[in-house]
């Protein structure tokens, strides 16, 4: 066995730093090495990496662990970079559902609060886009989030926001992951019980009024009038799931204060559940997450279902389309949102002058369709909303002249305000309720609406592969699969011809027919695309967050009619898709 990882065992083994306990569990490791020493080196082969955006790891004793001590130890590189930065202020702290949340949280306040850096705590569970929300409304330097989204229950992390209530983008992440790389000493971190950094006023807990001031956002935003919604929202039937998450209390409220009374929670997964019992994943993305709220749906003859992760940051859409259950991808739903928004704003009068809507590389380019046609912008950014608040970030303190509209992934995220600058499920399970309702007084379902998007702008379709490769075998096989692309060696792919390649990794477009070489204006990221002579793309790339490889397939069907152009889209997908899996059970 690595010696390495036997001395950094034996180390948390005997060091008082950590409790008896903790101690007595890899002591208890350390007497059958032999026996355990997949579980050492899980543990302790390497420290937990403090990555772009935080922490997020299975729990448990070890460098290499979601814990207590890793959490002291990230809040301390924030807690450094806070004051280099600002040279005091205060922090806001939010958490999940997860086993452990709470107990995360309050020991990151117990850091801020050592540090001179006053913690406001959520005074309950709170989702994601609550906590950046309050970041803002405090006018704190930053703010942590407890939650591991929708991993396994076992799972749990750490995600880092900065003062503009987004997660963290270079450089301040480079600095913060550098301060945390340099804390290998752990007396060094400074901790305080968060019982006594309220007695001496360096800790609070929040009240109603940053809840409140969060539900007024979300109904000046609507985009109809609101007395609509809240003479007719009763006319819409709502079947909602947390998935045992956090988001319960703020859908329902949001859905109240805006009218729609015929809303059902599902009762089984209302209570929040570290474990998620009812669920493999609590995942909306998977349609087998939101199974009992189908099942409700069609049983009440409901309209539409909506579902949350842990952090209520994703929402999921499933609608009625007249007895049949329409599972809607991230894609279709922030295409719906967006030719909503605009439309109706188009319609009224109110659309602002140079609209801009942000969305990440591999989201739909059926965005881009809708918004020019209404004289808007589409600018893309890498994938996660830390570079999509960053942009608008960015495009503020340049006094842009756009006029920030949206902003989407594909993967179940959605923006639709600045004033909280993360994915937000409650205000968009608002935004597509309102929606909904409107087709529906039309005579239309959300299915309709989309039919509608494809038959004016064209018929775009969009899968996603992802692959699980758990521990260091996985890592591997996840680097043999991203070098096997990289140096691709056939000139076609499933039958289309490769025409450009773009690796985000060293910032190059390559014109395979000219040679042109171009650089890419986007920070380097382990990104590979491949566009095709059909103008239909592949894009892959590591998750940042998971074990895991995607790849997204994105095409674009304009012969025949409607229904002949799905078909095609569908059959071109699945031989892409097959070519994916061949590849990767090879390698």
């Amino acid at each position: 066995m690595d010696q390495k990882i036997l001395q950094n065992a034996t180390r948390w083994g005997s060091d008082p730093y950590f409790s008896e306990t903790d101690r007595n569990e890899i002591r208890a490791l350390l007497t059958d090495v032999e026996r355990n020493e997949l579980e050492l080196t899980e543990r302790f082969y390497r420290d937990l990496e403090f990555g772009t955006g935080g922490l997020r790891a299975p729990m448990g004793v070890g460098q290499n662990r979601m814990n207590r001590y890793n959490v002291r130890r990230a809040t301390q590189a924030m807690a450094n970079n806070v004051l280099k930065h600002f040279g005091g202020g205060s922090a806001v702290i939010s958490y999940d559902s997860r086993n452990f949340s709470r107990e995360f949280a309050l020991e990151s306040a117990g850091v801020f609060a050592a540090n001179g850096i006053k913690a406001y705590v959520f005074h309950s569970l709170t989702p994601t886009p609550m906590l950046s929300f309050a970041v803002r409304y405090y006018q704190a330097r930053c703010g942590v989030m407890i939650t591991a989204s929708h991993n396994p229950p076992i799972y749990n992390g750490f995600k880092a926001f900065w003062n503009d209530g987004a997660q963290v983008v270079p450089p301040v992440d480079q600095e913060i992951i550098s301060e945390y790389n340099q804390l290998t000493d752990w007396g060094s971190i400074k901790h305080m019980d968060f019982n006594g950094a309220l007695e001496c006023g360096l800790g609070q807990w929040t009240d109603q009024q940053v809840d409140d001031a969060f539900y007024e956002v979300i109904e000046n935003q609507v985009i109809q009038d609101l007395d609509l919604c809240r003479n007719h929202g009763k006319e819409l039937s709502i079947v909602y799931t947390a998935l045992h998450g956090s988001a319960e209390i703020p859908c329902s409220e949001a859905a109240r204060r805006l009218g729609f009374s015929s809303y059902y929670s599902i009762p089984s997964q209302a209570k929040p559940d570290g474990n998620f019992p009812t669920v493999k994943s609590p995942n909306p993305e998977d349609p087998k997450a939101l199974a009992l709220a189908i099942d409700s749906m069609l049983k009440s003859n409901a309209d539409i279902v909506f579902g949350t992760d842990p952090d209520g940051d994703r929402l999921g859409v499933v609608v009625n389309n007249r007895g049949v259950p329409a599972i809607l991808n991230g894609n279709q739903i922030g295409a719906l949102m967006i030719y909503y928004v605009f439309s109706s704003k188009a319609a009224k009068g109110n659309l602002p002058p140079n609209p801009l809507v942000i969305k990440s590389i591999v989201t739909s380019p059926i965005q881009n369709a809708i918004v020019e046609s209404f004289g808007g912008t589409v600018l893309d950014t890498l994938t996660g909303f830390k570079w999509m608040a960053g942009l608008l970030r960015e495009l503020e303190e340049k006094n842009s002249p756009f006029n920030f509209v949206f902003a989407s992934e594909e993967s179940f995220g959605y923006m639709p305000h600045k004033e909280s600058r993360d994915k937000d499920g409650v205000s968009s399970l608002a935004l597509m309720s309102e929606a909904a309702l409107f087709f529906k007084q039309k005579g239309m379902t959300i299915v309709d609406a989309l039919d509608e998007i494809y038959t004016r702008f064209g018929f775009f379709y969009e899968s996603l592969v992802a692959l699980d490769f758990e521990g260091i075998a996985g890592a591997r096989k996840i680097q043999r699969i991203m070098e096997h692309f990289r140096n691709y060696p056939e000139q076609s792919f499933a039958g289309e011809e490769i025409v450009v390649t773009e690796d985000y990794a060293s910032s190059k477009l390559i014109d395979l027919k000219t040679g042109i070489q171009r650089d890419i204006a986007l920070p380097k990221s382990n990104v590979l695309s491949f566009t095709f002579a059909s103008g239909n793309r592949l894009f892959l790339r590591p998750s940042g967050t998971e074990p895991k490889i995607k790849f997204y397939t994105m095409v674009r069907e304009t012969q025949g009619d409607l229904s002949q152009k799905k078909a095609l889209a569908l059959d071109r997908v699945r031989l892409i898709e097959d070519k994916i899996l061949e590849i990767c059970e090879k390698l």
